[in-house]
């Protein structure tokens, strides 16, 4: 064996051994959160999951995660992770907020299928881009935009004026969204900016 080959390798699986604990992380938080409502129903009779709710949760959470994963092995960058781990969440919450008590009024509102529109434009907006970093910050940035004018649609309807605390919730969701997604856009951008400084 010649001395000088085995160092690469050597240092290449070590620096794969410090990534490792950093890439299992989501999915042992994935677990972590589908087990507390599990625990939360030994002590209390107000947490009441079925099956069904379970199963809903575990796909959301560990899809999430099999998604960020996708997306740490075409990072470049820690902006360009950090970028993607904001828009997965942001998502994630949009999904389970509706799903759980709704965003336009009550969860059984089909008004609140609107919002799946929003989580369109950022998917079809990053495949087109081919999650760049530079096209995944205009598809953020469309996302935020999509998110308010949806916001902005409901008011102007009406749509969920029903519940006795309307639009609180609405505004207060429509601009935390929008935030999340620019926020998500400002980081790809600077992945963006990063990636272009090396060539």
């Amino acid at each position: 064996m010649v001395p000088g080959k085995a160092m690469p390798s050597n240092v290449e699986n070590n620096g794969g051994a410090r990534r490792r604990p950093w890439r299992m992380a989501p999915w042992a938080l994935a677990a972590a959160l589908l087990l507390l409502p599990l625990v939360a129903m030994q002590f209390s009779k107000d947490v009441n999951w079925t099956p069904a709710d379970f199963m809903v949760m575990g796909v959301l959470l560990f899809g999430a995660c099999g998604v960020f994963e996708l997306a740490a092995r075409k990072a470049g960058s820690i902006a360009y992770m950090g970028a993607a781990a904001v828009a997965i969440v942001a998502g994630l919450l949009l999904v389970w907020i509706n799903l759980a008590v709704g965003i336009i009024g009550s969860e059984n509102n089909p008004a609140n299928l609107m919002f799946g529109g929003v989580l369109a434009v950022g998917l079809l907006g990053g495949a087109v881009a081919r999650f760049r970093p530079a096209g995944m910050a205009r598809a953020l940035v469309a996302t935020a935009i999509a998110q308010a004018l949806v916001g902005a649609l409901a008011q102007v309807g009406g749509l969920g004026s029903a519940e006795a605390n309307w639009p609180g919730p609405l505004v207060l969701l429509t601009g935390f969204f929008a935030a999340l997604w620019l926020l998500s856009a400002w980081l790809f951008g600077m992945a963006a900016r990063t990636a272009a400084g090396r060539e």
